[in-house]
């Protein structure tokens, strides 16, 4: 009898330890979501190398799965994340030096890890955006300036930055290739640039920034149709740099952002299909960032010196003026396009204004432009090209033109809401 009560008690204990366990995992996952890119941005700082603050990431998230459910979790899980990743570096390298002493490639300087690194004199207060800036180094190609950040810092997928660029997943990955290579063999300082450095590698951070909010808007692949944590972050980033470098654009783009993010929940419907601009429900927008983002894109159109963000905020501070889609001033838009496409004239923006021209002088307009552009093979492999080009086929009628080019926005897309929407599009055709 004693001894099948020990038995029992051991195993609730077991049971106890085990739901902890479950526990501490789900929030280890909650914090690597949340929390990863930061660790790994404070550890590159301390560091110094982005592969040891990698590797750095991880040890200290397995340490955290070992020892959080036995001690609990510490009161600044991010600090301890910090801490711990930074004295697990500290002791491979040691280890390194231990085993390799003749080889002085092998065996770096132990890094820096004095409080001094957390009192930088007019530095940017915050890790994520002051590692941005030092992949934005002028040292570097603009491409690979944007290509290292958003894979090292911002922990996008080499696909996923392949696909903002429109080139080929190996072009782009052997240009994060050389770009790392170009900082360890420059011998590029991993320290935050005086701030009258700053603004020579604004236009590589706002580009940062903008692709980082793009990604989350509108995901480039996967289940979901928009990834919160990236927009969020995107606009924290924002907010910071335009705290920093209240320049025109830099509050053009965070007055874009907040417009665009403002239309988040009405874009998705409960089951998470795409909803249309057209079809949504706008008092499912958010006033407030509609307000905050009115006044911003009012603030920097009103400095005379602005940019292709402040246009784009534009654009969407008239969609975000009225109640309604059939309230659109679409001759406005159409007219901030023609400006926006002399600031910057990429096939993109071409494709936008087509849209626009098509809801201002009717669908055989735009559908004359979207074809010159397919024509000219600027967007032959871009979905949503296509997309707009079978909608107003199917606008006009000719429903075996929008067959084959829904088709091909469907073979082009990995997005599986967008997908979904494309399959129902295909399936209201008539036959």
């Amino acid at each position: 009898m004693k001894n099948r009560a020990i038995s029992q008690s051991t195993e609730a204990k077991l049971l106890i330890s085990e739901k902890s366990s479950d526990r501490v995992r789900e929030r280890l996952d909650t914090l690597y979501r949340v929390e990863s890119r930061r660790v790994f941005a404070t550890l590159i700082r301390l560091l110094g190398d982005f592969d040891l603050a990698e590797e750095a990431v991880h040890d200290a998230f397995r340490a955290a799965l070992e020892q959080w459910p036995r001690d609990g979790e510490p009161a600044n899980p991010r600090a301890w994340l910090i801490s711990t990743g930074r004295f697990k570096a500290i002791d491979r390298l040691r280890r390194r030096s231990r085993f390799n002493p003749l080889d002085e490639a092998s065996s770096p300087v132990t890094p820096p890890i004095d409080d001094a690194l957390e009192r930088e004199n007019g530095s940017v207060g915050d890790d994520l955006l002051r590692l941005i800036f030092i992949c934005c180094h002028p040292a570097l190609s603009p491409d690979a300036q944007v290509a290292l950040t958003l894979r090292e810092i911002c922990g996008f997928t080499t696909e996923a930055i392949a696909h903002a660029f429109f080139v080929p997943l190996p072009t782009l990955a052997q240009r994060i290739v050389r770009a790392k290579a170009k900082i360890r063999d420059a011998h590029i300082p991993y320290q935050v640039p005086a701030l009258t450095d700053l603004p020579d590698r604004l236009d590589a951070v706002l580009r940062v920034i903008y692709l980082v909010f793009n990604e989350g808007y509108a995901a480039s692949s996967g289940t979901s149709l928009t990834r919160p944590d990236l927009s969020g972050e995107a606009i924290h980033l924002g907010r910071l740099l335009a705290g920093l470098l209240p320049e025109p654009e830099t509050i053009g783009l965070l007055a874009l952002m907040l417009l665009q993010e403002s239309r988040r929940t009405a874009r998705i419907s409960p089951s998470g299909d795409l909803i249309l601009l057209e079809n949504q429900d706008r008092s499912l927008w958010n006033r407030a960032m509609i307000e905050e983002g009115l006044a911003l894109v009012g603030r920097a159109l009103s400095s005379r010196r602005f940019g292709s963000y402040t246009l784009q905020a534009a654009i969407a501070a008239v969609h975000a003026e009225v109640s309604s889609n059939a309230a659109t001033d679409w001759a406005r838009i159409v007219g901030l396009f023609d400006l926006l496409i002399r600031v910057d004239p990429s096939p993109v923006v071409a494709l936008n204004r087509a849209v626009a021209v098509a809801m201002r002088d009717g669908p055989e307009a735009g559908l004359a432009l979207i074809n010159a552009i397919l024509l000219r093979g600027e967007l032959a492999d871009y979905h949503l090209a296509h997309a707009a080009q079978a909608d107003l086929y199917r606008r006009l009628g000719n429903n075996t033109q929008a067959r084959v080019a829904y088709e091909r926005a469907l073979n082009l897309t990995q997005l599986e809401p967008e997908r979904r929407f494309l399959k129902r599009r295909l399936r209201e055709l008539p036959d």
